[in-house]
């Protein structure tokens, strides 16, 4: 077997080693999350940070199952279906001693209700949130609303109060570069508590001494050392050298490394992610293209001609080492929608790719940009690079512009991108989350990560229908049909669901779960 070894490499983490003992988790991944607003960002790595400090109403625990947070029950209203009711736990404090309480409830809901939050979508059949006393919750929707409990796993409860006093009643808009006192502050009823932070260098945590969770969860981890790592060969360095205890991506060309490495161990499973191209298929005319005064993505032969390009074996293969599963359509295997028949449709044909550029009347091609993350998604800017490739069989000269995901996700958000590659979890685990947010016209509470252009008025209004349907066999044939538009129109470019793969310290207890969301409270240390 082979030993762990220092690295001098790895200085720029010897103060996060330093005094470590059994109870701190030395913690990596390869980026940080964009803010601590917990309404801002509706991002993986953002949440992930977010649910160490902040907590919802319910959350998923580590294999994907409910479990009671700040509501110890919630159910329909059995006096109006439109009414669902949370109680709440009680004796919760927050950070700073306030007592968490109904009002807190309104008060975060409505906030993430509001233009400037990334959670909105998830809240629109949401009518009114109102305190029937303090620790009951009664939300109102527009219509019984079979997964409204779904839709609150990551929708985090802020104190008001404190809110108020400091200037943080409105969300952050992260968009528009504005920096805010919850950007950079907070103060949850969570089980640890900020300490210091550093944004993409350093964020330190501690156990919060009043838990109400104490004695019902493990709570091993007394406290936390996080460290964004960017490049892979300095994380998996890290990770060698024992300067970190837990990362949460280990290159696929370093698994074997790793695994084979005496006191450390990886832990994989698939994940409830997609990754896949978009483009802007709405604009009259492209900003990053070489054609003028036309739309080459506005037609549908060529967006059929991309994704018949794409050999999504080559990339499992080539890219990923085989850790993915090549994808057909933009839902994982986990989400209520999903079929095999459209998860295998995505087929690698560049002869009738080639056909249907020139019948489209673009044999001779033309160059696009693409844009990339290179912080966000496993091998992103390699699969990128590989893609590259295999457009260029196909006459389409792509110029790739790979960048940090803090500068690339406002691009898709701000419409300044024609042609760009996104990830999607599911936390919801239904087609609705997927369509709300990707599908449905951009707008006031629908459509905020739509950055194709992409608009179908009878598509928006069945999307609307999801979230008061309560008769299940008819929400799936609404959900069917809403994938057929997807599919036939070919509205994005699917690539592969993720598989994660976890590295760690054999001293380090926990299981991968498949949102990629470690929540500390639940490690072992051993």
């Amino acid at each position: 077997m082979k030993t762990r070894t220092s690295l001098l490499a790895v200085a720029l983490l010897a103060t996060t080693a330093a005094g470590a003992s059994a109870e701190t988790l030395r913690w990596a991944r390869a980026g940080d999350s964009l803010t601590l607003d917990p309404h801002a960002q509706n991002e993986g790595p953002t949440h992930t940070l977010a649910h160490q400090i902040y907590e919802p109403l319910i959350i998923r625990d580590m294999s994907g199952q409910f479990q009671a947070a700040l509501a110890t029950d919630w159910a329909p209203s059995p006096d109006d279906p439109n009414v669902w009711v949370f109680n709440l736990r009680q004796g919760v404090k927050y950070h700073d001693g306030a007592d968490f309480t109904a009002e807190d409830v309104v008060f975060s809901i409505n906030r993430a209700k509001s233009e400037n939050s990334d959670m909105k979508e998830l809240l629109t059949s949401i009518v009114e949130v109102r305190a029937a006393g303090d620790h009951t919750v009664e939300i109102v929707t527009d219509g019984p609303n079979p997964i409204l409990s779904s839709n609150l796993t990551n929708l985090f409860m802020m104190d008001s109060g404190w809110a108020e006093a400091n200037g943080a009643v409105d969300v952050q808009d992260i968009e528009g570069g504005e920096t805010t006192f919850a950007s950079t502050n907070t103060n949850g009823t969570g089980p640890y508590k900020l300490v210091s932070r550093e944004p993409d260098v350093r964020t330190v945590l501690t156990q919060n001494e009043n838990y109400w969770g104490a004695g019902q969860f493990p709570l091993a981890v007394t406290e936390i050392i996080y460290t964004p790592i960017q490049n892979a060969a300095t994380r998996v360095a890290a990770l060698l050298s024992g300067e970190v205890d837990f990362i949460q991506d280990v290159p696929v060309q370093d698994l074997e490394r790793v695994a084979s490495t005496d006191g450390l161990v990886v832990k994989t499973a698939p994940q409830n992610r997609v990754i896949f191209f978009g483009m802007n298929q709405g604009a009259d005319d492209l900003v990053n293209d070489d054609v003028e005064g036309a739309n080459p993505l506005a037609d549908v032969r060529v967006r059929r001609a991309i994704n018949m390009a794409i050999n999504r074996d080559a990339i499992k293969q080539v890219v990923m080492r085989g850790q993915s599963q090549p994808a057909g359509m933009i839902a994982p295997p986990f989400v209520n929608g999903w079929t095999a028949e459209m998860d295998a449709s995505s087929m690698t044909d560049v002869e009738a790719a080639q056909a249907l550029m020139a019948e489209a009347g673009y044999e001779d091609g033309f160059s696009i940009q693409l844009d990339c993350p290179n912080d966000r998604y496993i091998n992103d800017e390699a699969i990128c690079q590989a893609t590259v490739g295999m457009l260029a069989q196909i006459g389409i000269t792509v110029n790739l512009d790979a960048k940090p995901k803090a500068q690339h996700f406002p691009l898709i958000t701000n419409d300044q991108t024609d042609f760009y590659m996104l990830g999607w979890g599911v936390p919801t685990y239904d087609s609705e989350y997927i369509f709300n947010f990707l599908v449905h016209t951009r707008g006031s509470e629908r459509g905020s990560w739509n950055g194709t252009g992409y608009s179908n008025a009878d598509v928006d209004a069945m999307i609307q229908s999801l979230a008061s349907e309560t008769d299940l066999e008819a929400r799936n044939a609404t959900i069917q049909a809403i994938w057929d538009h997807v599919q036939d129109d070919q509205l994005y470019i699917p690539i592969h669901h993720q598989v994660l793969n976890w590295g760690m310290s054999d001293a380090v207890g926990i299981e991968v779960s498949p949102e990629d969301d470690p929540k500390m409270k639940f490690f072992t240390m051993n």
